[in-house]
C-alpha cells in the first residue's frame, strides 16, 4: 500500500472521529458523567453553534435553504427552552435579554417560514381529501400561488448582507455570553428545580384555559403549544443518552408524550392560521372592490366561495378532531401536581 494511500485514509479516519465527536457534543442530553450545569453550557454552545453554521453556510448575496432555516428555527427553540431552565440562576434581567434576542434572530426567518408551513398544510389537507379538493381548480390555482410565494419569500430570507451579518452578530454575541456563565455546582436537579416545577405548572395551568376557553380558544392552543415543545426539549435535554436506569426511561417516556401532543397542537394551529387567511383574503377582496386597493396579501388568497366553504368546513372538521386528541393526551401528560411531578423527577435522577 503506498504512502499516499495510507495518509489519505488516516485523514478520512481524522475527519470521520472529528464529526462523530462533533455531533455527540451537539446532542440534546447529559454525557456519559456529565454534571447538569456543564452539560446544560455545552448544550448552549452547542445549539448557537448550530445556528451559526447553518445561516453562514451560504454565500454573501444568497438566502439560506429551506432546512438551513428550518435546523436554525429548532435550534433556537431549544435555546429558548434552556433558557427558562436557568431563569432564576441567569437573573429576570438577564432572561429577558437573551430570550429577546434569540426571539428577535427568529423573527428574521419567520416569513418563509411561515410561507412554506402554509404550504405544507394546505397539501396535508388535500391528502386527507383528494377527491373533495385534490380536483377542485380553485384549491388547485390557490396552491400553485402559495407554492410560488414560499419560494419568493425563500429566496428573500437573510438574502441582504447587511441583514445577515446582524443576524449573525447577535448569535455570536449571544455565544460569547453563554462561554462566559459561571453556573454553580448543583446536585440533582437543584439548579433548576424552581424553573421546571414552573414550566410544568404553566403547561398544566395553559391546558385548563384550552379546554375551558371561549372566543380566544386558538390562542390558548397556541399558547399551551409552546409550554409543551418547552417540556419536550426539557425531557431531551436532562436525559442521560447513554443510561438506561429509571431517569433515562422516565425523561424518554415524558420527552416522547410531549412530542406527540406538541404535534398536535402544531397541526391545529396551523390550520387556524390557514382558516384566518382564507377569512382575511375574504374580507379584504371585498374592501378592495369598493376601494380599489391593491392588496398583494388578497390576491395570495383569493378565492371563489365555494371553494372557501369547502376547504373551510374541512379545516374546521380537523381541528375539532385535534383539539379532542390534544386535550385527551394532555391530561395524560399533566396529570400529575407540580409538586408531585417534581417528587417523582427527583427521585429517579441521579445526584451527581
Amino acid at each position: 500500500m503506498g504512502v499516499g494511500l495510507v495518509l489519505a485514509r488516516s485523514e478520512r479516519e481524522r475527519r470521520r472521529r472529528r464529526d462523530r465527536d462533533r455531533a455527540r457534543e451537539r446532542e440534546l442530553g447529559l454525557l456519559g458523567g456529565e454534571p447538569l450545569p456543564e452539560g446544560l453550557q455545552r448544550m448552549a454552545l452547542a445549539q448557537v453553534e448550530l445556528a451559526l453554521e447553518q445561516l453562514g453556510a451560504s454565500g454573501a448575496g444568497s438566502s439560506p435553504d429551506e432546512r438551513a432555516v428550518h435546523e436554525t428555527r429548532k435550534a433556537i427553540k431549544r435555546l429558548r427552552a434552556l433558557l427558562r431552565l436557568l431563569r432564576h440562576e441567569l437573573g429576570e434581567r438577564g432572561f429577558q435579554r437573551e430570550n429577546a434576542a434569540l426571539r428577535d434572530v427568529a423573527r428574521e426567518l419567520s416569513a418563509a417560514r411561515d410561507a412554506t408551513v402554509m404550504l405544507a398544510t394546505l397539501d396535508a389537507l388535500i391528502a386527507r381529501h383528494p377527491r373533495k379538493l385534490g380536483r377542485r381548480r380553485g384549491v388547485l390555482a390557490l396552491r400553485r400561488r402559495l407554492a410560488a410565494d414560499s419560494a419568493r419569500r425563500q429566496g428573500l430570507a437573510l438574502a441582504e448582507d447587511a441583514t445577515r451579518a446582524a443576524v449573525l452578530g447577535e448569535l455570536a454575541a449571544f455565544r460569547w455570553r453563554v462561554s462566559a456563565w459561571s453556573l454553580p455546582t448543583s446536585q440533582g436537579l437543584s439548579l433548576i428545580d424552581a424553573n421546571l416545577e414552573d414550566l410544568y405548572r404553566q403547561g398544566r395551568a395553559r391546558r385548563r384555559r384550552a379546554l375551558h376557553g371561549h372566543g380566544e380558544r386558538t390562542l390558548a392552543m397556541h399558547k399551551w403549544r409552546k409550554r409543551v415543545k418547552d417540556l419536550r426539549y426539557v425531557a431531551e435535554m436532562l436525559d442521560h443518552r447513554r443510561g438506561a436506569g429509571a431517569n433515562s426511561k422516565r425523561l424518554r417516556k415524558l420527552g416522547a408524550r410531549a412530542d406527540e401532543l406538541g404535534e398536535l397542537l402544531g397541526e391545529e394551529h396551523d390550520l387556524a392560521l390557514l382558516a384566518e387567511h382564507l377569512r382575511e383574503g375574504a374580507r379584504t377582496r371585498r374592501g378592495r372592490r369598493a376601494s380599489g386597493a391593491q392588496d398583494a396579501q388578497a390576491e395570495l388568497w383569493r378565492t371563489g366561495r365555494r371553494t372557501r366553504k369547502a376547504l373551510l368546513g374541512r379545516i374546521a372538521k380537523r381541528r375539532r378532531q385535534l383539539r379532542r386528541r390534544a386535550l385527551r393526551k394532555g391530561k395524560r401528560l399533566y396529570a400529575q401536581k407540580p409538586r408531585a411531578f417534581m417528587r417523582e423527577l427527583r427521585g429517579a435522577y441521579p445526584h451527581r
